[in-house]
């Protein structure tokens, strides 16, 4: 990898953590397109610039994650997803990260239950408007619909948002509630990943790693706000047919 390859990978991450077009499976089709080698550094370089992105969620909304009916809510949803992760965590670096046949499946399905749910859902009166409305039941259901996104392609804003809809919450409220859900959740897994790899990496290593990490940052800020303007007068369609889209093509390109 060299330190433009982490520049890019960078750019890929913030431009689409907070979009429901899986992060992860964007970093993996793209250090296969790269020609990047697949190793543990760069499994770890994945998780780990993530956190860059998840940083501008607590630049932009560090006061609601003081608010304590907020930050109750969203400890409630991660212990799900925590609970899980760590316990799957071996068997998703080991036989899923780096899949790219994985990462098409999940891309593609994900995209058609994008559509699919748009086309059925319809938004009640009586849904939870504001993150302070959700219910700790519908942060639990929450948590456990975002453990879907351990599977590298499904995406874990998709996950979140489409969950957060289907237990009775609304578009505004659950994309804002999916930006707090990914600080625990990103911080526990970079955090577990580093622990369990730190000191394995050598300090040009480390330098691609910090590019990653700062690129991600800057880029995220951006995304998140497109996506809160988006959310105002657009329905996820199109997102689902970006993601079928670059299944195919990318399934042309690497096999």
């Amino acid at each position: 990898m060299t330190p433009l390859d982490a520049l890019l990978l960078g750019v890929v991450e913030g431009v689409t953590e907070f979009l429901p077009i899986s992060s992860t499976g964007h970093l993996i089709l793209t250090s296969s397109l790269l020609h990047i080698a697949d190793s543990e550094f760069l499994k770890t370089f994945e998780i780990a610039i993530q956190l860059g992105a998840i940083l501008a969620v607590v630049a932009l909304y560090w006061r609601s994650l003081l608010n304590i009916e907020i930050l109750k809510r969203v400890i409630i949803g991660f212990i799900p997803t925590g609970v899980i992760g760590l316990a799957l965590y071996k068997v998703v670096k080991t036989y899923l990260l780096g899949s790219e046949v994985v990462v098409l499946w999940a891309l593609a399905l994900g995209g058609l239950a994008l559509i699919a749910f748009e086309l059925w859902h319809s938004e009640s009166e009586n849904a939870a408007s504001d993150i302070t409305e959700i219910t700790y039941r519908q942060a639990v259901l929450v948590g456990l619909f975002q453990a879907l996104a351990i599977i590298p392609g499904v995406s874990r804003s998709a996950a979140t948002i489409l969950g957060g809809l289907f237990v009775g919450i609304k578009r505004a409220a659950i994309v804002q509630f999916s930006f707090l859900l990914a600080v625990p959740t990103m911080v526990s897994a970079t955090g577990l990943d580093l622990i369990k790899n730190t000191g394995l990496f050598s300090s040009d290593q480390a330098l691609l790693l910090g590019i990653g990490f700062v690129t991600s940052f800057f880029v995220a800020l951006a995304a998140i706000k497109f996506l809160l303007s988006f959310v105002k007068s657009h329905s996820f369609v199109s997102f689902g047919v970006y993601r079928i889209l670059v299944a195919c093509l990318f399934f042309w390109l690497v096999f």
